[in-house]
């Protein structure tokens, strides 16, 4: 049963009960009924727009989707990281390792971070989750790359 329903429901068992029109209480009871009545009607109209807004929603969602494909040149599921951060920094400079990120473990906090090939060039960072200091050496990186591809 709808919302708009149950507030008819509750109309019709006051009008039921034929209840003196002239008294306050009866009067309290139908400006408290009309006032369930306009709110069902609110809510009803909210759910079609936020049913309408969810549509429109997935709509943007798979425009995006094709966008990042067509412009990466990559999905979500060939991209090399686990979601674990935003991967992509536009103001980066092209290098040679262009779209290569590496997960790196905190031996701290445990947590697992995305880094892209620019900050592994740099050697060291905090980390995000516990400030750790971390120091990366790329030679080892190139080394463990040239590994897999043999």
């Amino acid at each position: 049963m709808t919302i708009t329903e149950r507030a008819a429901y509750l109309r019709g068992l006051a009008e039921g009960l034929e209840l003196d029109a002239d008294k306050k209480e009866v009067k309290l009871l139908n400006g408290i009924l009309e006032l369930l009545d306009d709110l069902a009607l609110s809510v009803s109209d909210l759910e079609v727009q936020t049913g309408e807004i969810a549509d429109q929603l997935d709509e943007v969602d798979e425009d995006l989707g094709t966008l990042e494909e067509e412009v990466y040149g990559l999905n979500d599921d060939e991209d090399g990281c686990d979601g674990c951060c935003s991967c992509e920094d536009e103001d980066d400079e092209l290098d040679e390792f262009d779209d290569t990120y590496f997960e790196v473990t905190c031996p701290n906090c445990g947590e697992t971070v995305c880094l892209s090939a620019d900050i592994i060039e740099e050697g060291e960072m905090d980390c995000p989750n516990c400030g750790e200091h971390l120091e990366f050496e790329l030679e080892e990186a190139e080394e463990e790359e040239d590994s897999t591809e043999e």
